[in-house]
């Protein structure tokens, strides 16, 4: 059995820290006995660990200026701070603080694993996290695995760091039965108004695009397009979204539903989920819309045209910029039977995105290791 330690920096509302969850919960007890460790507690995503899974916080809750203070000390000396017990392998599952505590590791006979979830684009933005750029290539060099969860990750992160070492792809894990029971649930909130009901996922926050989603609103609502946005997430974003659906009147056509414990029941009985990112890794939520049959209208980011297909197969991916997923959106509304054909290719997509496949590509990978 092999003794795995998979740490992050918390266990918030953000899709990386909802797929680990997921991931170790589904992971075979036989083969390993698992731990997770958080740098700050207090997530809402801890609840949903299983409860034989060893959980630790270095820190009960976050601390003001935190990255600041952790390029303080080396990689070596937080690795002290942070880890107390012999692991067999030890995962940082997301880019940045997670990668230079776990790259701090002096045991010659623990393997270790970097987890990427989000295109880093430019070295600044890569290294951001670490003392400098020759820091980052130090601390990502140390790692025996690279995991990426897409081609475009993968792609982008080799090329900035010129990256030699081991570096695949593995998909993230989603809970694809529980999703739907969750999407059997009724949903109250939901205004039987009549309205095409379009859904948008994530943390509230500017590289989410809502501000822009929000002004694609506005324009089909001044074009008297019956449409509703749910917006589904809490964030730093909350106070300038409210303002301007109270400066355009939008309070009929926007609601801001906050965080979900259980997201799905409200995707599942919406007509198009819509992602406007300006940078993503490989959605969960976008995933999540297709298991529970949701038609998906996105941006071009990181994953997208791998989840729905080059030539819109499965999807409809547009260009990253406003006046495209207006247009997008648009040419939905327009043509119910072409809503109707995607809602139709979302399920049989859905199906590629099962539990089973994506935990055993995981378990495989780190036993190899």
């Amino acid at each position: 059995m092999k003794k795995i330690l998979f740490l992050i920096h918390d266990l918030g509302q953000g899709g990386a820290e909802k797929v680990l969850v997921n991931l170790v919960n589904n992971m075979d007890r036989s083969k390993f006995d698992i731990s997770v460790t958080v740098l700050f507690g207090g997530g809402v995503n801890e609840q949903f660990l299983a409860k034989d899974i060893h959980f630790y916080s270095v820190f009960p809750k976050e601390v003001p200026g935190n990255s600041k203070l952790m390029k303080l000390l080396t990689p070596k000396k937080l690795h002290k701070l942070c880890v107390k017990e012999h692991y067999d392998i030890e995962v940082s599952y997301l880019e940045g603080p997670s990668a230079r505590v776990i790259s701090g590791c002096q045991d010659p006979n623990t393997k270790l694993v970097s987890w990427i979830h989000v295109e880093q684009h430019t070295m600044d933005k890569l290294a951001g996290s670490f003392r400098s750029e020759k820091e980052a290539h130090e601390c990502y060099n140390r790692f025996d695995q690279t995991v990426c969860v897409s081609q475009y990750v993968h792609d982008d992160f080799c090329q900035i760091l010129n990256f030699q070492k081991p570096c695949q792809v593995l998909y993230n894990t989603v809970e694809s039965d529980k999703i739907l029971v969750g999407a059997g649930e009724a949903a109250p909130e939901l205004k039987d108004d009549g309205k095409i009901r379009l859904v948008a996922v994530g943390t509230l926050k500017q590289s989410k695009g809502y501000m822009r989603l929000l002004q694609i609103i506005k324009h089909l609502r001044d074009e008297q397009y019956p449409v509703h946005l749910y917006i589904l997430g809490i964030g730093p974003l909350q106070q300038e979204m409210e303002e301007y659906i109270g400066q355009n009147d939008l309070y009929d056509s926007v609601t801001l539903l906050g965080y979900k414990t259980n997201p799905y029941k409200y995707v599942s009985k919406c007509d198009l989920f819509v992602c406007a990112s300006f940078a993503e890794g490989f959605s969960t939520a976008a995933t999540e819309a297709l298991i529970v049959s949701t038609p998906v209208c996105t941006v071009e980011v990181s994953g997208m045209k791998e989840m729905l297909g080059e030539n819109n197969e499965y999807g409809v991916v547009t260009e990253n910029d406003e006046k495209a997923l207006y247009q997008g959106i648009k040419k939905l509304l327009n043509d119910s039977q072409l809503m109707d054909h995607y809602k139709k290719q979302a399920a049989e997509r859905g199906k590629k995105f099962s539990t089973k496949n994506t935990v055993q590509a995981v378990e495989k990978m780190l036993l190899k290791l």
